[in-house]
């Protein structure tokens, strides 16, 4: 197509036009002038939320028409008001005048109930969509369409390699059914040298971003509130698979993502400040433990987890550089442990609900013959910094939406199954690899 006498080929075109969509994708504006546009691309993820547009602007062209006539009123209101004020000071009569304010009054009184209630059902509906999947997403409805995009590393040659569960149990790493005794199914009571490598791992993660990838560390809050579960979009569409307290105003963490992405929320930043980077260890808590089945067995798939998770806070001409950035410093902790591992791009049909491009990082584990994912990275553009007001100031002097980007680095109890998986010893001992010896403190895990 030709603009501005600039010729773009049709992969141009589609970059900038979803580059355009996503910079107001909670901007009723945008569905309001684009709405195919809007259609054609969240049909891409396969969800239905296609199907809301319509609805969305049912209610916008409502709320619009009831904003329109309060304007209208409230102008009456002033133009009557002035004249009830000169008829009194010459002396005249205002009744009839001030019958007609009053009723006006009453009309305002509806109306305002009537665009408060337009209002809250066009945001409660535009919370409910999903993002715009960046340009360079694969297309696909499942996982079956997702990319491996790099690989590293390779498989250990294990003879009949024990699983995490048989390891686990041999040298007293972990105790599931005193975990269960405590708390119920989908927990874990990690004991001895398996509580110790979980620790030593926690400590090497945050160590090696924050001193060698340069993000702030921060020891936030495990409880956070319902605004803020709002803001990084596991509300309201995931409350079921969250533990709420207070009535629901008050959550268990699900991932440090949500405390990180909400330090600054309500605030607008400078752009000399850009990018924000933390990291965080933090437990996470969540309902859905994943239904039976291989993969829910032993430590793969619980209700409360340890994650190092990092978050960056950056502009949107910088966010999909970061990414890549954000998903090789994940990376490095594996290249360091000496794991087999491979880096998917996430098609339409598998991106996380407020995600618009992801990639999943993928542990090899012997024992479960398959990778495990132990991070997902990805970027949210403005979806989240437009549901928490967080905003920059630009070299211009305009204030503009940050875009927000998080992932795993990494995420446990499945880095520590792989980990002892991977380093399993003919004799039934682990090997502590190198990296991790200084933080676990001796070199091999021996049976008792």
């Amino acid at each position: 197509m030709l603009q501005g006498g600039r010729v773009f080929n049709d992969v141009t075109f589609v970059t900038l036009l979803t580059s355009l969509i996503i910079c107001a994708m909670l901007d009723i504006r945008l569905i309001r002038e684009k709405p195919d546009v809007v259609r054609e691309r969240l049909a891409t993820r396969g969800g239905g939320d296609e199907a809301k547009i319509d609805e969305v602007l049912r209610v916008d062209a409502e709320r619009r028409k009831v904003e329109t006539a309060l304007q209208q009123l409230n102008a009456d209101r002033k133009r009557l008001s002035k004249e009830i004020g000169g008829k009194k000071s010459r002396g005249e009569s205002t009744n009839e005048l001030q019958e007609r304010v009053r009723q006006i009054g009453e009309q305002i009184v509806d109306l305002d109930a009537r665009a408060t209630a337009a209002e809250e059902e066009q945001n409660d509906l535009l919370l409910q969509i999903a993002n715009v999947p960046h340009a360079s997403v694969p297309i696909g409805k499942d996982p079956s369409a997702n990319k491996v995009v790099r690989s590293w590393g390779e498989k250990p040659e294990l003879t009949h390699p024990a699983d995490h569960v048989a390891l686990g149990a041999k040298l007293k790493l972990f105790d599931l059914e005193r975990a269960a005794k405590l708390s119920g199914s989908g927990f874990i009571c990690f004991t001895g040298a398996g509580a110790k490598l979980e620790r030593a791992l926690i400590n090497f993660m945050i160590d090696l971003h924050a001193r060698e990838h340069g993000y702030v560390e921060i020891s936030p809050p495990f409880l956070v509130r319902r605004d803020c579960m709002i803001g990084t979009s596991q509300l309201p569409k995931f409350e079921a698979d969250m533990y709420g307290l207070e009535e629901n105003q008050l959550f268990l963490a699900p991932t440090a993502e949500v405390q990180l992405t909400n330090i600054h929320r309500d605030e607008i930043l400078s752009v000399v400040d850009l990018p924000k980077k933390f990291v965080a260890y933090t437990p996470c808590f969540r309902r859905e433990a994943g239904a039976a089945g291989r993969e829910t067995r032993g430590i793969i798939r619980v209700h409360q987890f340890d994650k190092v998770e990092l978050v960056k806070i950056t502009t949107p001409e910088r966010s999909y550089d970061e990414l890549e950035s954000l998903t090789t410093n994940a990376e490095r902790v594996l290249q360091l442990l000496g794991l087999h591992y491979r880096v998917v791009e996430l098609c339409t049909g598998d991106l996380g609900f407020g995600s618009a491009k992801t990639y999943d990082i993928e542990v090899w584990s012997p024992g479960q013959d398959a990778f495990l994912e132990v991070s997902s990275c990805s970027n949210f553009e403005e979806f989240q910094a437009r549901r928490m007001h967080l905003r920059f100031k630009d070299r211009d002097g305009k204030n503009r939406c940050c875009h927000t980007l998080n992932g795993s680095g990494l995420a446990l109890p499945r880095l520590f199954a792989a980990l002892i998986e991977n380093v399993q010893q003919p004799d039934g001992s682990i090997r502590v690899p190198e990296k991790l010896q200084p933080y676990f403190g001796a070199e091999r895990i021996n049976h008792e």
